[in-house]
């Protein structure tokens, strides 16, 4: 036995990424489907001598090419020509998942149906004959229940034993004679009849399907092929008024006396996961219960990734002396110490938060209950043009703008989705607290609680009224409608909990982690050189030498800009520095003070400078939170809607902040 291609498929939810990491184990890899975002997995599994190679599709109802996911799905059975497509049904919604596999035998597709989550049918009270399912549709089925490991073995056999097999054409009574009509002038083109199934051609066609007409339009029987199916549609709709509904009629109809075969006993009967539902989704009890798990899921993050992170912090802090103290050389010295692992430690200290929020977010992935938390909030957030799915990213912004990015993927509309990362670096990430608190502390005494809040309210505030804003400009209509079938409530897969965590980690580590690294080190090099040529590590503890470093004279550059509000080139040098990462502006302001780190010092330090009033302390806070996002932010973007969307975050946030510090400052000058 050699190698084949074994393609994944099936509705959102019905379990195919537990089949698919079952199937592969650790032999996986994620990526991005050429040209666009949207994650790609592979894996590999051998079995009796034979290896497969596992391509895992993204989650679709239907193959009509609407949105980007089922064109991917589409475009790769229709042109890669797996050697198997592996249909995977959710057993307890037989009728909605058999749309899908009626398209996959359009395309003319080797499919084999796995019948999962055989448990849960029979919890409804629904039971299935697989054999009587697999005479009725043709094609092999198998039985499972993934999430209990149940049939693995049996679907492995079934791949084997299904390879090479030639599908029977699915035929629809009433279409027939003109679906054969269009497939006899297709066929006069052989390298179209070759290169794609002329049934589906034929079936696309009379549904004017745009993608299909695009194919048709390159063939050299183009004329032939139009002229025909003009003739055909006319006969067609003598009898249909219109043939698109007609043909998902006749759809539909075959999927309920496929249905009606399979099932040989239906009771009614209310599941666990629907009395659950009771309260999960209650109209009133929803968000209270949402807010819970949220607060609960960044309690757990934060409270447990915080030891790890000092660990690492301690670790690397001490690398960098250990490994300095013995080098003669200053300057390579600082490089390895303050520039590379100083920089590695800075991009590592993310890793424990990003790692457990992941797994936290995982886990109620895997549960079933972000469906609900997408659900519950839905009405709230279409009032502002974003999903309700558009919640989950932007709470986890609240936790670190990063993977908040990455869990837009969950947005099936890609208006939906750019729209939620750009108003995402609105979320007040925890690197902007110690800024709120040194600058809270230093103008705001008694006060601090109430002014932190408002800047987390200011972000939220401004991140709602942006996305109603570019909703009404940019990405014109409504946002897509909440279409989601909410999934059982499942006990804890952690093999895939697990999985799914550490792919999207290492997928941080490898993107975002190389750009923070290569930013430290860079502000390294402009903070011990200037001018004049090399100033020494000193530079990074000393002030009045830091002062003639370049990026003292960056801060110089930049003042003018900034004179309005009231700050100096030290507020400025500091906004630089929070480019990279904004834990580095309190630090960069105790160096230039000359108190170091301590955020209680620096608070006093800039308090007693005079540099600031309370108006440009509060709109130095405010231009911290809005202004760009760190550089991993930044990365995270890049990676996950490209160079255009990234310049326009940049500018359009820099101007945000630009536009509301000026006006605190305004505002609060006019009321003094």
């Amino acid at each position: 036995m050699g190698e084949a291609v074994i393609a994944l498929i099936g509705n959102p939810n019905v379990g195919k990424t537990t089949i698919f990491n079952a199937l592969t184990g650790l032999k996986q890899h994620v990526g991005n489907w050429p040209g666009v975002t949207v994650e790609k997995k592979e894996g590999e599994f051998e079995y009796l001598g034979g290896k497969f190679h596992v391509i895992d599709l993204p989650g679709v109802y239907a193959l009509t090419a609407y949105s980007l996911d089922e064109k991917i799905a589409r475009d790769f059975i229709v042109r890669e020509k797996p050697d198997l497509v592996v249909d995977i049904i959710d057993a307890s919604n037989l009728q909605r998942n058999l749309y899908l596999t009626l398209q996959l035998l359009e395309i003319g597709a080797n499919v084999l149906v796995v019948l999962n989550k055989m448990d849960l049918a029979e919890e409804k009270g629904i039971k299935i004959d697989p054999k009587e399912l697999e005479r009725a549709l043709g094609v092999p089925v198998v039985p499972m229940v993934a999430s209990k490991g149940k049939g693995i073995e049996e679907l492995k056999k079934a791949i084997t034993e299904s390879l090479g097999r030639k599908p029977k054409p699915l035929r629809y009574p009433n279409f027939e004679p003109y679906i054969e009509r269009l497939v006899r002038v297709i066929r006069l083109d052989k390298r179209l009849s070759e290169e794609y199934n002329p049934r589906w051609l034929a079936i696309k066609l009379l549904e004017g399907d745009k993608d299909v007409k695009g194919v048709i339009e390159g063939s050299s029987e183009r004329d032939e092929i139009m002229r025909g199916l003009i003739d055909i549609k006319k006969d067609l709709q003598r009898k249909y008024e219109d043939l698109e509904l007609a043909l998902a009629d006749e759809r539909y109809a075959l999927i309920t006396q496929t249905a009606e075969r399979a099932i040989v006993a239906r009771e009614e009967r209310m599941t666990f996961s629907e009395m659950l539902d009771e309260v999960f989704t209650h109209k009133y009890l929803g968000i209270p219960i949402f807010i819970g798990i949220m607060w609960a899921t960044f309690k757990f993050t934060f409270d447990v990734s915080a030891p790890f992170s000092d660990i690492i912090n301690w670790f690397f802090g001490w690398l960098g002396d250990a490994l300095g103290s013995h080098i003669a050389n200053d300057a390579l010295a600082s490089l390895l110490r303050d520039g590379i692992i100083a920089g590695l430690g800075s991009v590592l200290v993310f890793l424990p938060p990003i790692a457990f929020l992941f797994l936290a977010f995982s886990w109620l992935e895997d549960s079933g209950y972000m469906a609900r938390a997408a659900f519950v909030m839905d009405r709230v957030m279409h009032r502002f043009g974003l999903h309700g799915k558009s919640v989950i990213p932007m709470i986890m912004g609240f936790g670190c703008n990063v993977p908040a990015i990455m869990a837009t993927r969950t947005l099936e509309d890609e208006k939906d989705r750019i729209l939620t990362i750009l108003v995402n670096p609105l979320m007040s990430c925890p690197a902007r607290l110690p800024i709120y608190s040194v600058f809270a502390g230093a103008f705001f005494t008694g006060k601090e609680g109430a002014v932190i809040t408002s800047m987390y309210l200011l972000g939220i505030g401004l991140a709602l009224v942006i996305a109603w804003l570019f909703r009404k400009v940019i990405f014109k209509g409504e946002p897509s409608y909440f279409i989601m079938e909410l999934p059982p409530y499942n006990r804890p897969n952690w093999r895939g909990i697990l999985g799914a965590a550490w792919a999207r980690t290492e997928k941080f580590l490898r993107k975002a982690g190389t750009v923070i690294f290569a930013g430290v080190v860079i502000v390294w090099l402009l903070s011990v050189t200037g001018p004049s040529g090399y100033l020494g590590s000193e530079a990074l503890e000393n002030g009045e030498l830091l002062a003639k470093s370049w990026v003292a004279a960056l801060g110089h550059a930049l003042q003018p800009l900034f004179s309005p509000m009231g700050w100096d080139w030290k507020a400025a040098v500091a906004l630089f520095f929070g480019f990279i990462a904004k834990e580095i502006v309190v630090g960069t302001l105790g160096v230039l003070y000359g108190v170091g780190e301590e955020e209680t010092a620096v608070s006093h330090a800039i308090a007693a400078s005079g540099a600031f009033t309370p108006e440009t302390a509060y709109a130095f806070m405010a231009f911290s939170l809005i202004y760009v996002p760190c550089v991993a932010a930044l990365a995270a973007i890049k990676g996950e809607a490209g160079w255009k969307w990234t310049l326009f975050a940049l500018v359009y946030e820099l101007i945000l902040a630009y536009l509301v510090a000026l006006a605190i400052v305004g505002i609060g000058g006019a009321l003094a």
